[in-house]
């Protein structure tokens, strides 16, 4: 299919983007990186008046150090995100989590707040956002405002996004002394959605783990915190029957949403699977 007649708008600078925002109002779409959106408009499943081309605005590029905050612009490409020394130093759990985000060819394109803003419940930067309790930046014509990420998601595909607003930024608390993170999803090719996945992040002593945070994706209408499964492993030395049971716990606290290719029980399993493949190594000290 072909998408829909709409005119096109590609302002150089914030403030013309948020009065052709105010002037359109919900006729308008916002183009990041465009690999979910064209896709939507070539289905028909969005019909814009109007499709305002961020890509010119350098106010929503880069990555920067400030202060105790790693701000990414919300243009950075996932490549720019997955290839960052910063990144590396400050948050490798963005670095882990990079190269399953589809293709390579996608990675150039699209961006990091293309997707925050689209929130696909199987995506990969929503939860990491969540797991390292990030703060989403939103510019208006009135100024910023910052969310936190668990705040930020609130639905399938919906947002605490205002009419007029656009996501500019992400800002990650840079890593604390002796963080640990890990990533992983599964999928039934590489480069497909994941069926689901698991982002983790904690202060590692040996083989204990405080501050753990465990948040899943493709299990429900948003990312998905594994508190019970958060609870049982936070402050104790971890061993084989202390992870079971963590495992069981997160198995027990989530209720999936099937789709085409996988049931609920499917992911259920699945979650639990990755837990056991994540905190295993932790136990043998690795």
């Amino acid at each position: 299919m072909k998408a829909p007649a709409f005119d096109y708008a590609k302002p150089a600078h914030l403030a013309e983007a948020f009065a052709l925002l105010a002037r359109y109002g919900d006729e308008a779409k916002l183009l990041a990186g465009g690999q979910s959106l064209l896709a939507a408009l070539n289905l028909r499943l969005s019909e814009p008046s109007l499709l305002i081309d961020l890509s010119c605005i350098d106010a929503l590029r880069g990555i920067t150090l400030v202060g105790s905050k790693l701000r990414i612009g919300a243009l950075t490409t996932h490549t720019a995100i997955e290839s960052s020394p910063l990144v590396a130093q400050h948050a490798p759990l963005l670095t882990l989590a990079a190269p399953h985000i589809a293709h390579r060819a996608i990675r150039n394109l699209g961006t990091i707040g293309g997707s925050i803003a689209y929130a696909d419940p199987a995506a990969e930067w929503p939860t990491c956002a969540l797991a390292l309790d990030a703060a989403i930046v939103v510019a208006s014509a009135s100024g910023e405002r910052r969310v936190a990420a668990a705040d930020f998601f609130q639905g399938l595909y919906q947002t605490d996004l205002q009419p007029g607003e656009i996501v500019s930024a992400v800002e990650v608390p840079v890593r604390a002394p002796h963080q640990w993170c890990q990533f992983s999803e599964l999928a039934r090719r590489h480069g497909d959605y994941a069926i689901v996945g698991l982002a983790a992040v904690a202060v590692r002593q040996a083989n204990t783990l405080t501050q753990a945070r465990l948040v899943l994706l493709g299990v429900g209408a948003v990312p998905l915190r594994a508190h019970a499964a958060e609870q049982l492993i936070e402050g104790k030395a971890l061993s084989p029957a202390r992870v079971d049971q963590a495992v069981d716990a997160l198995r027990d606290s989530i209720t999936p949403v099937a789709d085409l290719t996988s049931s609920a029980e499917t992911k259920r399993h699945l979650a639990g699977v990755l837990l056991k493949r994540i905190l295993s190594p932790v136990v043998s000290g690795v």
